[in-house]
């Protein structure tokens, strides 16, 4: 296992993807908390904003784990996908037969580079709107154990995406394809699933279930929650959803796609 994660980790590091969606992803998250920011601070004339004190800091700082998640996700997905496009999964094996012990280590390095985009994610988010939360809101409140901690958790969020992006590309073998179907559920399938079902009194204890709410769940903070259109699980309820969507994907893609000949 242990020469299994030293070879992915350092495909990791001798590949361009990783980093250049980490640098894509600390540009995207501060543009949007600098906007984020600027709109729940921006109180009607004679009114006040929509969101604000503890509340606006957490929405603002974790908008990685609610908005950024697709860029670990893509990464975790393509790092499995690329050894089925350029056939590096023929050696791999052949270096080590054992495919479970290739998964595994792809899991766990993925879990590590996530922790990157975690991080930095974070950090941009942070450095994008606590400036103007300082300047324009309540206040920026970053030595606020009730805001530092979901700040943390949201690193590990990510980090955990990138683990489920694995479990992803180890069903969906194709590229493009896995890219489509990430792209289309995190930006159009889920958002419209989560607001559609909390409409419905019926369907409402669904949207606690989704991938996307279950990794606010273990945040403690979500847009969603913060505008009254959703309800969130307790943390370590999240928590265990969140990776057990990560887990089964990953189980499901063991006992089908790498039983089969690869070569």
């Amino acid at each position: 296992m242990r020469a299994a994660l030293t070879s992915e980790l350092r495909k990791w590091t001798t590949t361009r993807l990783w980093w250049v969606l980490l640098v894509i992803m600390a540009a995207y998250m501060a543009f949007l908390a600098v906007v984020m920011a600027f709109s729940l601070t921006l109180a009607p004339t004679g009114g006040t904003a929509p969101v604000g004190g503890v509340d606006a800091a957490l929405t603002v700082y974790t908008l990685g784990n609610g908005l950024g998640y697709v860029f670990p996700l893509l990464a975790g997905a393509m790092s499995m996908t690329s050894e089925f496009r350029y056939q590096t999964i023929t050696p791999s094996l052949l270096g080590d037969p054992r495919r479970g012990v290739f998964l595994g280590a792809k899991l766990v390095s993925a879990a590590v580079i996530g922790l990157a985009f975690g991080v930095v994610g974070t950090a941009a988010s942070v450095a994008g709107g606590a400036p103007i939360l300082s300047l324009r809101g309540d206040g920026a409140f970053l030595t606020e154990g009730d805001v530092l901690a979901p700040v943390a958790l949201s690193v590990v969020a990510l980090a955990i995406w990138a683990f489920v992006g694995v479990g992803v590309g180890s069903l969906i073998t194709n590229q493009v394809a896995a890219i489509v179907v990430v792209l289309a559920f995190t930006q159009f399938v889920e958002p419209i699933l989560r607001v559609g079902f909390s409409a419905v009194d019926a369907l409402e204890g669904v949207a606690k279930f989704l991938p996307g709410a279950a990794s606010e769940a273990l945040v403690g903070a979500s847009t969603y929650a913060s505008l009254g259109m959703s309800e969130l699980l307790d943390r370590w309820a999240g928590a265990l959803v969140f990776l057990a969507y990560g887990v089964v994907l990953a189980a499901i893609g063991r006992w089908t796609t790498l039983r089969r000949d690869i070569t």
